[in-house]
């Protein structure tokens, strides 16, 4: 069974909170998917990962790159695992994926600002529960930490 996280942004971005959760991941030897809505936003993405901070970047190419199998960070804008990846991050709008048991942990970033988004991450969690995954919820507080709260 896959370990399902929902983060709920509230004080900072998906671009300052993303490359944190791919760092955690990278470092216990994970490979990562991220999916997001659209072309734009994989640019945009795609882009921040290189520049986020001037001391460090994360190895990643988009799944259009044709050595996307053997990347260990792929951004997509599709539902397919093009580099095996145990985690999946779906963000942007992007609905958890109906094969978690495919990942190890399937993580679900939505906007707190956005009622649709909070609207799909209830019905998602509600999807997940029913299927018997492990899922917790993960809330920013002001300072931008993420406090467990389900």
């Amino acid at each position: 069974m896959a370990e399902i996280l929902f983060f709920h942004l509230q004080s900072r971005p998906l671009e300052q909170v993303l490359p944190t959760i791919l760092d955690r991941a990278l470092a216990r030897g994970q490979k990562v998917v991220v999916e997001v809505s659209s072309q734009e936003r994989m640019s945009v993405v795609d882009d921040h990962l290189w520049t986020y901070a001037d001391e460090s970047f994360l190895p990643h190419v988009t799944a259009m790159e044709a050595d996307a199998a053997k990347n260990p960070i792929v951004v997509t804008m599709q539902a397919h695992n093009p580099n095996a990846a145990q985690v999946r991050i779906c963000a942007d709008g992007v609905r958890i994926p109906d094969a978690m048991q495919d990942y190890e942990r399937v993580v679900l970033i939505f906007d707190g600002d956005d009622p649709e988004a909070l609207s799909a991450a209830r019905e998602d969690w509600k999807k997940a529960r029913a299927s018997g995954h492990a899922a917790s919820y993960w809330q920013q507080d002001e300072a931008g930490r993420w406090e467990k709260k389900a």
